[in-house]
């Protein structure tokens, strides 16, 4: 059997954390033969602690094989020690007349202490997947308070972007979800991201040919994935919390799967226009499990020029808003 990979999550007694545990402990993440050992993070404050230890309760009675032990913990010293991966969930949500700004900055003081403490302690190896909102701007925080770690090993999350984009285009199509193919999404996870729709393809031909609806595909297509996110708040009173864990078990096991092909928010070096300092949606193939190339080929038309422009100047905005917490 293989060695067990110490997985460290924040916000485990959350939503998306109590969504997610189960499936990485099952095999879900990291395959049907890797054992982990979860590590997992919250607040100190007695309520929370307690729920969690009820989570972790919740995991031994589910008597995973995969699963070799569990740590709670407080202390992010302790919950990063030695771990393989970092899953970084926990973020101050946005309160009620709350500006962005203030959100990044409150979030921004979080993710500066993470960021140290992984560089510190983390396995020699370690990845980090942030999920934190904003969660662009939260991993670009973070990877630069490391000097072990490459900002390579840093990336946010937007395949929840591309799994909203594969379905709708399914939808509208008509066809199985499966024959949507390389549907990627682009700059920031917000309602600025581009999904770019003449890069996908339905049964193999060309997707803007199978639909040949240029203005639902500018218009609605793109405004649904973007603002998907507050229509699931306003339809069940809470986030979307089971799609992101979901959808953060897909950009693992994608990463850690070589030869995938998917998005991730990743530094952009200046790919695509953007600017080279900030993290942004991507398409890239994966090459070792961990690792991976961005696929640069992809050519952009007018439209999708100006969407990417767009993206790319509230990244450029939110970076400047955290530009003093950036080393």
């Amino acid at each position: 059997m293989k060695a067990p990979l110490r997985v460290a999550v924040t916000g485990a007694a959350g939503q998306i954390g109590y969504s997610l545990l189960f499936r990485v402990a099952s095999g879900a993440m990291f395959g049907p033969d890797q054992p982990v050992i979860l590590q997992l993070i919250e607040a100190p404050i007695e309520k929370v602690m307690k729920a969690l230890e009820g989570v972790a309760m919740e995991l031994d009675d589910c008597a995973f094989p995969l699963l070799k032990g569990i740590v709670q913990t407080s202390d992010a010293s302790v919950g990063f020690k030695d771990a393989n991966w970092c899953l970084l969930i926990g973020a101050k949500p946005r309160g009620p007349g709350m500006e962005r700004a203030d959100l990044l900055k409150d979030n921004g003081k979080i993710f500066i202490e993470q960021g140290r403490i992984i560089d510190a302690v983390a396995a020699a190896d370690a990845r980090i997947a942030v999920v934190g909102n904003p969660a662009n701007t939260n991993c670009m925080i973070a990877a630069s308070q490391a000097k072990r770690l490459s900002a390579d090993r840093f990336t946010a999350m937007v395949r929840l972007d591309q799994n909203r984009a594969q379905t709708q285009l399914a939808k509208k199509a008509g066809v199985d979800l499966t024959a949507v193919k390389n549907i990627f999404i682009y700059g920031n996870h917000s309602p600025t991201m581009f999904p770019a729709y003449a890069h996908a393809t339905i049964g193999g031909k060309a997707s803007a040919e199978v639909i040949n609806d240029t203005a639902w595909l500018q218009g609605p297509f793109c405004e649904t994935v973007g603002k998907r996110g507050a229509a699931i708040i306003a339809a069940r009173g809470l986030s979307s919390a089971a799609s992101a864990a979901n959808a953060l078990v897909d950009h693992v096991h994608s990463l850690v799967t070589p030869g995938a092909i998917h998005s991730v928010a990743v530094k952009s070096n200046g790919h695509y226009g953007f600017d080279a300092n900030v993290w942004a949606g991507m398409p890239v193939r994966t090459t070792t499990p961990g690792s991976y190339e961005v696929i640069t080929g992809y050519a952009m038309d007018d439209f999708a020029k100006s969407k990417l422009a767009t993206t790319n100047k509230e990244l450029m905005e939110e970076r400047a808003f955290v530009a003093d917490m950036i080393k």
